[in-house]
């Protein structure tokens, strides 16, 4: 198969390089709005070739993976693309992308989200084994064309990927709470500590705590603002309860109620009893 991949960054850049170990790929054809991108994932061997728009939407399969806006407006431009051709999203958001497929290439379309991912961005951050044991959410698959849903199916699976589906709303829900809150919890917790005068002092105490809970702010601004704003009620709901959480710690540590703030850690302990 020659496959395209429509954005040059961590995720298309990573699952390029995990493609090009696949038997099955003749050729992976790349494309980036960013021609700067376009020269650095060429020049790292992420794609075999940059190549045009119309070059691209000639592809057996068709990589999606740019933020979540730009990724609307791509699918109204592929509308003419081969009955037999699939095209695969990668955006972190499922039901507005699912609600604004064309209804010419819906049997196309397979939307898909790796729950994989680092804080970094660009084709310098490409990793080879990202998608390597980590969970592949495929939603609505059932409107997906017969021959598209193999076709993903066949692909993640060679990646080593755990396929696991589901309604895009429900999908959205779930990732506010797991994926999009916590992004915005960290952006929030950088910018605690950079509205101090004394900032630099505090950052040279900063160990693995800090280091841990901060990662997520080295996010890109402009991939995760796309995601905020097309899952915006959902993430309102999940930074509600997480308010409400931290209300409570608050209060008992206000109180000096010691065996509470006790209570709400050892509450918070039980989540790993779960992902252990």
């Amino acid at each position: 198969m020659n496959i395209a991949i429509i954005g040059l960054g961590l995720m298309g850049g990573s699952i390029a390089l995990s493609l090009k170990k696949q038997n099955y790929v003749k050729k992976i054809f790349g494309y980036d709005h960013n021609k700067e991108h376009e020269k650095t994932a060429l020049s790292l061997g992420l794609v075999d070739t940059i190549a045009s728009f119309e070059e691209i939407k000639k592809c057996d399969v068709i990589f999606l993976a740019i933020p979540v806006d730009g990724l609307i407006a791509v699918l109204q431009t592929l509308v003419d693309v081969d009955e037999a051709t699939t095209i695969i999203d990668l955006g972190s958001t499922k039901a507005k992308i699912v609600a604004s497929i064309p209804s010419a290439i819906r049997a196309n379309f397979v939307a898909a989200h790796p729950m994989t991912g680092t804080e970094n961005f660009g084709p310098t951050a490409a990793v080879e084994g990202l998608y390597e044991e980590k969970v592949v959410v495929l939603c609505n698959l059932e409107e997906s064309g017969a021959h598209q849903q193999d076709i993903a199916k066949k692909i993640f699976k060679s990646l080593n990927m755990k396929l696991t589906y589901m309604d895009a709303k429900e999908h959205d829900r779930h990732a506010a709470f797991i994926s999009h809150m916590p992004h915005a919890v960290s952006y929030s917790i950088a910018n605690a500590v950079m509205k101090q005068e004394d900032k630099h002092s505090i950052l040279a105490l900063a160990a693995g705590g800090y280091r841990s809970m901060s990662r997520l702010a080295k996010s890109s601004p402009n991939m995760w603002e796309d995601i905020f704003r097309q899952n915006k009620e959902n993430l309102l709901e999940a930074i509600t309860i997480f308010e409400e959480e931290l209300s409570q710690l608050k209060k008992a540590i206000t109180e000096s109620d010691w065996e509470r703030v006790h209570k709400e850690m050892s509450d918070g302990n039980k989540l790993h009893d779960i992902l252990d």
